[in-house]
């Protein structure tokens, strides 16, 4: 009996360090996963960023480059400059500093002597001395634009420094502009915006940040470094090529986080990103319970089909004992056998009752996730209905009641569409799917068209579509087909919004299958072939429509009908779907 109870027990715990090791795989993977169009979008925030720093920097290197050659400066150098000329200078310099928010301008002489300054005394003689012997100002001896960065001024207030020189006619540097550039003006422009960023030098020490309390924070292999007090420990970890942090920085820096990095050898620093991963690491968790609880319901249903079996076995071997050694009692041993037999086949019965409700909770788990397919395919049509609704109003507060009778009809097409949707999804959960029936193209279209009406006149987008003369008739589901053509004409309405030119163009051929073009003038997709995978969007980052199922869901609607949809970009910008159908057996469009 102990040998069997310990057997039991190895059993459980066996299972149950296999549901742990399973669990552990599935929250590592959807962890993965889920990390993958974080750092997408993650890598957008920090391109963005990066461009927005060195576009800030790029107009002061512009103002030293164009102001090295003004008159004003260069008669200093040609000449030994006389106090008007110095003055005359230095008014100029100060006027550009006040136009610019620099925090100062100043012309050295080739010997590193300043001749003229915008703002004269905020610098000592010793910095001047340290600032001649620079790498920074040795480059622009050179005839190259020196760059580099340092504290200015007794406040050591944080800058950038440009120095361009100036030739003279022989071909030699007769000057050299120094612009200094104000860090904290460069960073009001987006401190405290998301992600958090930091910008650190070649020595690993952060000068420009978003979060100002990791200014001068040096950065070393296990620690971050702060300019006072104990160092932070920093445990980093990879997750499938992404690598985590886990710091006590600041409450304002995301712990944990997904880091990201960047070089920036145009101005000699290293972005870094710290993005938030607290809600992938939570979707990762749920996703790894269910699998657990999944697994742990499971094995309790196979330990009490176990579990009663053993009792069964052991009441068998206690009925054939009683057989051999009570022949007197045969008859009541043959009664606890059938009692037990039914009993069995109770247990049995209820065993397939168990799993037939595994089944169909695998069915409802995947109608769940198609709920967001559901919302998005009922989105248009309810829009389209509102539309209806609010001008039926309308019209009947002016006594047009026609016109408001002929919307209440429009409603009820619409609500009679919505039902057929819901019927195909109820197919689908039955395992039934709707035949694909003899549709018109040019109808289909029109209808789509109409729904989409107000968004193409909202957006002053001008509609080329010429219907044609006669039917085209093509193998289709109506609905499903007005879904997926609403879908890319709204689409192609997103990638027009921001572009001077919105021309949507709409076209049917009928050779060598009924086809329907769907083109725009928009930017063009970046990743033709990524186009139709669930959750790849190429909306802007954060956009409130931009889920990324809205082609996925078409591409399937269209192969349920036995047609195919392809999508590619322009020759002359913009991006073409195009969406092939089935002809009609025995019939052709004239």
């Amino acid at each position: 009996m102990t040998r069997s109870y310990l057997r039991r027990a190895a059993t459980i715990a066996a299972f149950l360090c296999l549901t742990l090791a399973v669990a552990w795989a599935v929250w590592r993977g959807s962890y993965a996963q889920a990390l993958d169009p974080l750092t997408e979008r993650g890598e957008a925030d920090l391109a963005l960023t990066v461009d927005r720093l060195t576009g800030q920097l790029q107009r002061y290197q512009d103002l030293a480059v164009l102001m090295s050659t003004h008159p004003h400066l260069t008669v200093l150098s040609d000449t030994a400059g006389s106090p008007f000329a110095r003055n005359r200078a230095s008014e100029l310099l100060l006027a550009a500093a006040d136009r610019t928010t620099a925090l100062n301008l100043a012309w050295f002489s080739p010997e590193g002597a300043i001749l003229a300054e915008a703002r004269a005394g905020t610098v000592t003689p010793q910095e001047v001395s340290a600032f001649r012997a620079s790498a920074t100002f040795q480059r622009a001896l050179t005839g190259a634009l020196g760059t580099g960065i340092g504290y200015y001024g007794p406040e050591r207030l944080r800058s950038y420094i440009f120095a361009a020189p100036s030739f003279g006619i022989n071909g030699g540097v007769r000057g050299v502009l120094v612009v200094a550039v104000d860090i904290d003006h460069v960073e009001g422009v987006w401190r405290g915006d998301r992600p958090s960023v930091f910008f650190t030098d070649d020595a690993g020490r952060v000068f420009i940040t978003n979060r100002s309390e990791l200014l001068n924070w040096r950065e070393t292999a296990g620690s971050f470094l702060p300019p006072e007090g104990d160092p932070v420990p920093v445990r980093r970890s990879n997750i499938s090529g992404h690598e985590i942090w886990r710091a006590d920085l600041s409450p304002y820096v995301p712990d944990p986080a997904l880091r990201l990095g960047r070089e920036m050898p145009q101005i000699g620093m290293h972005a870094t990103a710290l993005i938030d991963v607290t809600q992938a690491g939570r979707l990762a968790a749920l996703q790894a319970a269910v699998v657990a609880l999944v697994l742990l319901a499971f094995g309790a249903v196979i330990f009490w089909a176990t579990e009663r079996r053993r009792v069964l076995a052991r009441a068998n071997a206690q009925l054939e004992n009683r057989v051999l050694a009570r022949t007197a009692e045969l008859s009541g041993a043959n009664m606890m056998l059938r009692r037990e037999v039914t009993e069995r086949q109770e247990a049995e019965a209820a065993l397939k009752q168990a799993q037939a409700d595994l089944v169909q909770a695998g069915k409802l788990s995947a109608l769940g996730q198609m709920s967001a397919g559901l919302s998005h395919e009922l989105n248009q049509p309810l829009m389209a209905i509102r539309q209806f609704a609010e001008n039926g109003a309308l019209f009947l507060d002016r006594g047009k009641t026609d016109t408001a009778r002929a919307n209440l009809s429009r409603i009820e097409e619409l609500s009679g569409r919505m039902g057929r949707i819901i019927r195909n999804l109820r197919a689908f959960a039955r395992q039934e799917s709707e035949p694909a029936r003899r549709v018109d193209v040019a109808q289909v279209i029109a209808t789509a068209l109409e729904m989409t009406e107000a968004r193409l006149a909202k957006d002053a987008i001008t509609l080329h579509w010429t219907a044609p003369d006669t039917p085209m008739p093509a193998l289709a589901g109506e609905v499903r087909l007005v879904q997926v053509l609403v879908n890319l004409i709204t689409n192609a309405a997103d990638a027009m919004a921001g572009t001077e030119r919105r021309e949507l163009t709409l076209s049917v051929t009928d050779t060598p299958r009924p086809t329907i073009r769907v083109a725009d003038t928009g930017p063009g997709i970046a990743q033709p072939e990524r186009i139709f995978d669930p959750f790849y969007s190429t909306k802007e980052v954060g956009a409130s429509e931009g889920m990324g199922l809205g082609l996925s869901i078409s591409y399937g609607m269209v192969q349920s009908f036995g047609g195919a949809i392809q999508g590619r970009n322009r020759e002359d910008g913009g991006a073409v779907f195009t969406v092939e159908l089935e002809p009609v057996p025995g019939e052709r469009a004239a």
